[in-house]
């Protein structure tokens, strides 16, 4: 079942299956976006879903009984392969992939086609949502200060195009178990979507955090 947990992948390990899954998770992202342009006939829609089917047959021949979670080695590299924004074999994700700075900014690149069309060829709004909750929580981490998204607000400026994107984050400031980051998603344009965000440290990380106990307020009863 998914969680945190820890295992005894080496940096060699890691690396192998980087290479390995996601080539893998590419061609069914691929996949994904090729179904929903597809303008073949018939009989070769169901011929593919006949060999489709017989794929997803062959990898539930052996897998995990939940979902991926996040898996770390005892250097501390995660691996939030199944996360549905930066996840490397989910190929819901775009993927990101993001430039993190030790000052608690984020930044990436990135390109949504097809798959991700609310409005025709624009951006869902809850896309846009999906990828900033990650941003602004990377921007957290990134800084030192993780937590679980407790508030998400966000200001639709303008209609976000499909095809290339950057966005970014930041912390703009902190109290005892809280962060507040701020970030936006661009084209080349400008500014398409703002957001700010409050961050809560979960109550089992806090003892890690604040040892003396020296935690601001009381955080809401959900940041468990």
């Amino acid at each position: 079942m998914g969680g945190f947990q820890q295992d005894e992948m080496t940096p060699e390990q890691i690396e192998h299956e980087v290479g390995l899954y996601g080539p893998f998770t590419e061609v069914v992202r691929e996949l994904v976006d090729a179904t929903i342009r597809t303008e073949v006939d018939d009989d070769e829609i169901r011929a593919v879903q006949a060999e489709l089917e017989d794929i997803v047959a062959r990898l539930r021949r052996s897998q995990l009984d939940g979902p991926y979670g996040v898996r770390f080695n005892a250097t501390g590299h995660g691996r939030p392969w199944g996360n549905s924004v930066v996840g490397l074999r989910n190929a819901i994700a775009p993927p990101l992939a993001i430039e993190r700075e030790s000052t608690g900014r984020v930044r990436c690149e990135f390109h949504l086609g097809a798959a991700y069309e609310g409005p025709p060829s624009l951006v869902h709004g809850g896309v846009s949502a999906l990828i900033l909750d990650q941003m602004l929580g990377e921007a957290a981490g990134a800084g030192g200060r993780p937590g679980m998204t407790a508030t998400l607000t966000l200001h639709y400026r303008r209609a976000t195009p499909l095809g290339d994107l950057r966005a970014e984050a930041w912390i703009e400031r902190t109290e005892g178990i809280k962060t507040w980051a701020h970030g936006r998603i661009e084209d080349a344009e400008g500014v398409t979507v703002e957001a700010e965000g409050l961050f809560i440290l979960p109550r089992w990380a806090r003892e890690l955090a604040f040892p003396t106990g020296d935690a601001a307020e009381t955080p809401p009863s959900y940041a468990e």
